[in-house]
């Protein structure tokens, strides 16, 4: 039987750089991507979203980034991923869906997809967010009797010409979809808290003290919150025209759902024909169950990329590693601490951080 290096679950933005960086390394490595073509959730990204929506992306390890700023986001990144893993020539293997990881015999770990398993001393987990979609649930929301779309499925503007959208939720997703419907449609848009506007020029520092906050918090065991939760929103050049007719005016999050519409805090009723919940998406680690991560705050504490509880798994796209940059940075960081674990353990050696979960019951 084979027993791999590492496996990296999630061929993304994280598990690609983590698997470039692997291979450089010389660890015997596979990558197992849920998706049966490349592109990661690039791949499943609404049609009207453009390079020049997202500012880009970052350059994989030893590549240059898509040059076409205004092409589709979901056809350009996938295009550039399917190159990136030619030339590199990465041990991609897919469609695999993984179920669950779990303790194997002799400290090692066994990753499982249906009837298909494999051995490997380490994890990279990269599987991202998308496939995890968040909406809160609110009185009534089974009861309404128009449509509801999360941004996962999000349709385009088009598809709500002449319908009402209530657009839920205060981040870039929010304010991009905004974007795009106001000037076909009329909108409402709602949020828990005031949204938090950027008055100011994004730079490298600002972009630092807001990685740095995310990584206080998987440090500290909570569940990671989206980097622009804490850097603040701004209004792009193609938002304006929503910016004029009055769609970035926020209203407090409604009370309940009813078949028409939404009940307002004051007992004022919005009507409205569909319900857009912008309202992200959680990291998506329910096939890591098994090895028990999760701190009492409910999140992976982590230490770097190394799970505090487990030093076998590393998390790339995790938290404060959510980004393009990130996810690079992290992919790296990865490999070496899989190298660094796998030198350890094959020395014999049974230091507190970088022991398996099987050593150290056993000192």
């Amino acid at each position: 039987m084979r027993t791999y290096d590492a496996v990296v679950v999630g061929a993304g933005q994280a598990g690609l750089s983590a698997s470039y960086h692997l291979r450089r390394l010389g660890l015997d490595h596979v990558v197992l991507d849920a998706d049966a073509a490349p592109g990661g959730a690039w791949q499943h990204r609404w049609d009207s979203l453009t390079m020049h929506d997202v500012h880009g992306v970052a350059a994989l390890p030893d590549s240059v980034p898509p040059a076409d700023g205004s092409g589709r986001a979901n056809v350009v990144v996938p295009a550039y991923f399917a190159a990136y893993e030619r030339a590199h020539a990465l041990p991609v293997v897919r469609p695999v869906a993984v179920d669950r990881v779990e303790d194997g015999p002799g400290g090692l770990l066994v990753v499982r997809a249906g009837d298909r398993s494999w051995t490997t001393r380490t994890l990279v987990n990269a599987s991202g967010t998308w496939r995890q979609p968040f909406a809160p649930h609110y009185p009534g929301v089974e009861t309404f009797a128009g449509e509801q779309w999360h941004t996962v499925a999000f349709p385009g503007a088009e598809h709500f010409r002449g319908t009402r959208v209530v657009v839920v939720g205060g981040g870039a997703s929010a304010v991009q979809h905004l974007g795009e419907l106001a000037p076909v449609t009329e909108t409402l848009w709602v949020t828990r808290r005031e949204p938090v506007w950027r008055t100011d020029d994004f730079t490298s520092d600002r972009g630092r003290e807001a990685v740095a906050l995310v990584e206080e918090r998987v440090r500290r065991g909570l569940p990671p919150t989206s980097v622009v939760s804490v850097t603040g929103l701004a209004l792009r050049a193609q938002e304006q025209e929503a910016a004029r007719l009055g769609a970035y005016e926020r209203h407090p999050m409604f009370r309940a759902v009813e078949p028409g519409g939404v009940r307002m805090p004051d007992g004022s009723f919005e009507p409205a024909g569909a319900i857009l919940w912008a309202t992200g998406f959680r990291p998506a680690v329910a096939h890591l169950a098994p090895l028990r991560l999760r701190s009492e705050h409910g999140g992976i504490t982590l230490d770097g990329t190394s799970a505090v509880a487990d030093p076998r798994v590393q998390l790339v796209g995790y938290g404060p590693s959510a980004s393009t940059i990130g996810a690079n940075r992290a992919g790296r960081a990865a490999a070496r601490a899989v190298q660094r674990h796998l030198a350890v353990t094959r020395a014999g050696t049974t230091d507190g951080r970088v022991q398996t979960r099987s050593s150290a019951a056993s000192s």
